[in-house]
């Protein structure tokens, strides 16, 4: 009986000779060389763009709280992009150090106790302390798992992450059984979503992080989570150069 396992690396060499055969021409090699240096260039452009946005909104925040005295252009030639973002650092560890001591403590009861008498700005102000609380703490119950509900449809399944179940009164009155809380992202922008209480029997839970399935969700799928993006990079790459290679085959015969 012939032996029909395939050794590893043969996939993906027979993949690139299919692709390369008929990439001999001029077009089809821009081709490869354009998606290989476009696959490169893409991540780091869009993240860079992503650092520069944030390091420029917390200049413009922060810079005009400065005397234009204290600034770093007042003395150099141009501004020093950045010098906001590093003030904000500081200012906010040196809030915490100084709210770890007796004295910052007391003043930070006394500013909620402030805060609790206001009627309007009492309820936001609770619950984004919650919300901060809850994303911060490393003792706090945020987004940990991830599961599948059937939702919109029966075989119809979505992506949901699990926090913590409900507590209290909200608990007496859900059916019999446990319960978490489940919040469902909406593809690309995860942001916006649905929150709802399901059964925890009626969940399958996944084993794969936060992180891999916010990308799947925000790629839509293209970006799957045993996906491995280096391969298609590689793959692209050795597309190209057995493309040159064969080029240069063809000009010595």
């Amino acid at each position: 009986m012939a032996d029909t396992e395939q050794k590893p690396g043969e996939e993906l060499t027979a993949d690139i000779e299919a692709v390369a055969t008929p990439s001999t021409g001029l077009m089809a090699r821009f081709r490869n060389y354009f998606l290989t240096g476009l696959v490169v260039a893409g991540p780091l452009a869009v993240t860079a763009w992503l650092v520069w946005s944030v390091v420029t909104w917390a200049d413009g925040v922060v810079r005009p709280m400065i005397p234009p005295a204290y600034r770093p252009e007042s003395y150099l030639p141009w501004p020093i992009p950045g010098t906001g973002l590093i003030i904000a650092i500081v200012a906010l560890t040196l809030l915490g150090f100084l709210t770890a001591n007796l004295v910052g403590r007391t003043l930070v009861e006394l500013g909620e106790g402030l805060l609790s008498r206001m009627p309007i700005v009492r309820p936001i102000y609770k619950t984004m302390k919650q919300i901060f609380e809850t994303l911060f703490s490393k003792t706090g119950s945020s987004f940990r798992k991830v599961a599948l509900v059937e939702f919109p449809a029966p075989g119809m399944w979505s992506l949901v992450f699990l926090s913590q179940p409900p507590g209290g009164d909200l608990a007496d009155k859900l059916p019999e059984g446990e319960h978490v809380s489940a919040f469902m992202p909406c593809t690309p922008n995860p942001t916006t979503g649905f929150f709802f209480y399901v059964p925890r029997k009626s969940l399958i839970e996944l084993d794969i992080s936060v992180e891999t399935a916010m990308t799947l969700i925000m790629s839509a799928g293209m970006v799957q989570p045993n996906g491995d993006a280096q391969k298609k990079l590689a793959q692209l790459a050795a597309t190209a150069k057995a493309a040159q290679i064969a080029r240069k085959t063809e000009g010595v015969e």
